[in-house]
């Protein structure tokens, strides 16, 4: 949420940032600052009518009186009516904006993304290489079939190998976190309204959640719980900045059209991923963001797949984020670099949302910081390691890191 200060202060600046990511048109900052305006007027003709009604409660009140606080009464109650409906539309129209984003992010769409840093060579083949769904069904790691039968198109089944390929991914990636001294949060699955607006997540994306019959959402990232764990709290500054990695399964109902050659598991409803978080001091927020780039970067290198970081436009990124560097891996079969992280600083957009702040050094209350970065999402990694790491044979080279979860070297054709 953007502070209505600064879109009243500075509406220039707001409204030349915003068109970074959103057309012309498409928001108006004159509007929302005349419901704050109307609010303002609103809460000083409520504080005034209640101050004359508290100047006669001390006294004996005459039938005269009486009957003007009945009246004083009756005006506050409109009032108060008035302003609830304000402040809502206000809330509302606040909501709806997106981050402004960061000076060094560029405006336009993914057309405009900026590849920073590249890992690695791609892989070159003396054979003819299979894509990831022909090598996970031959090597028997993902029944899609099965998993059609029990839940519909856009979920796989991880069987044998496949499963524990999968589980040492996660295990990897907590034995990385821990070393690093992150906290390990192992929150619920489902979210009620009020997390998923203070994630940034409503009201925009609404229909990309799954929904139960009791108003809660499933959580399409743990970035949406690791948000809320500390919703309307306040911090002391000593303890930021607070590091935190969770794991959950993550379910999107990607309510677009499949793309053919995002078969497999390049897109789906679930998937797992383990999630990093950090609650920082707004003036150390740029370390912090560094700091998980860089630590997302070292959990693709530990397993030696080639990939490049992307700088993305402002258009490309996700609404709550005011600058996000993608972390993408190569995909052979598909000729193209697929995100596996998007490292993530919110600034305080998420902590204003969810009410989150800390006493500074002069014991003034203070917005913080929220960062997030995938450490790391799997459902494109076992199809790049598949697709990387393949031989002339069928069989699939196991990554040194995994080896001691996985049992095993290289995944055969049996």
């Amino acid at each position: 949420m953007l502070d209505i200060n600064k879109i009243r202060n500075n509406k220039k600046e707001v409204e030349k940032a915003l068109l970074k990511r959103m057309e012309k048109g498409s928001f108006d900052l004159e509007e929302i600052i005349k419901l704050d305006d109307e609010r303002r007027e609103l809460i000083k003709k409520t504080d005034e009518l209640k101050a004359e009604r508290n100047k006669f409660s001390k006294t004996k009140p005459s039938q005269e009186i009486i009957e003007k606080m009945k009246t004083v009464g009756e005006r506050v109650k409109d009032f108060d009516e008035k302003l609830n409906k304000v402040e809502e539309e206000l809330k509302e129209k606040i909501f709806e904006l997106p981050n402004l984003p960061a000076d060094d992010v560029v405006a336009g769409g993914k057309e405009n993304n900026k590849v920073i840093k590249t890992f690695g060579k791609q892989p070159k083949f003396k054979f003819a290489p299979k894509d990831h769904v022909e090598l996970a069904t031959s090597l028997g790691l993902i029944d899609y079939e099965r998993a059609a039968k029990m839940s519909g198109a856009g979920f796989w089944c991880y069987t044998g190998d496949g499963a524990l390929l999968e589980w040492a991914l996660l295990n990897y990636f907590i034995e990385f976190h821990k070393k690093n001294n992150y906290k390990f949060i192992f929150p619920p699955f489902l979210l009620n309204e009020a997390s998923a607006y203070a994630s940034g997540h409503l009201p925009k994306f609404r229909d990309d959640l799954y929904w139960t019959q009791d108003g809660l959402c499933l959580d399409a990232t743990a970035e949406m719980m690791l948000n809320n764990f500390h919703r309307d709290e306040i911090l002391d500054e000593a303890e930021l900045p607070k590091k935190y990695f969770a794991y959950s399964a993550c379910f999107r109902r990607e309510a677009g059209s499949y793309r053919k050659e995002e078969r497999g598991m390049m897109r789906g409803h679930q998937f797992n991923k383990i999630e990093m978080f950090q609650f920082t001091h707004p003036e150390k927020s740029g370390e912090a963001f560094d700091e998980m780039q860089k630590y997302a970067e070292k959990l693709v290198e530990g397993l030696g797949l080639h990939y490049q970081s992307s700088l993305l436009a402002a258009g490309d990124a996700s609404a709550a984020m005011a600058k996000t560097i993608d972390i993408e891996i190569w995909i052979p079969s598909m000729n193209e670099y697929k995100e596996v992280s998007s490292v993530s600083n919110a600034l305080d957009y998420q902590a204003r949302r969810a009410n989150i702040r800390f006493k500074n050094k002069d014991g003034k209350n203070e917005f913080l910081h929220t960062l997030n970065a995938s450490g790391l999402a799997t459902s494109r990694l076992i199809p790049a390691i598949l697709e990387q790491f393949q031989e002339k044979d069928g069989s699939v080279k196991v990554p040194k890191v995994l080896r001691k979860w996985v049992g095993k070297k290289k995944l055969k054709i049996i």
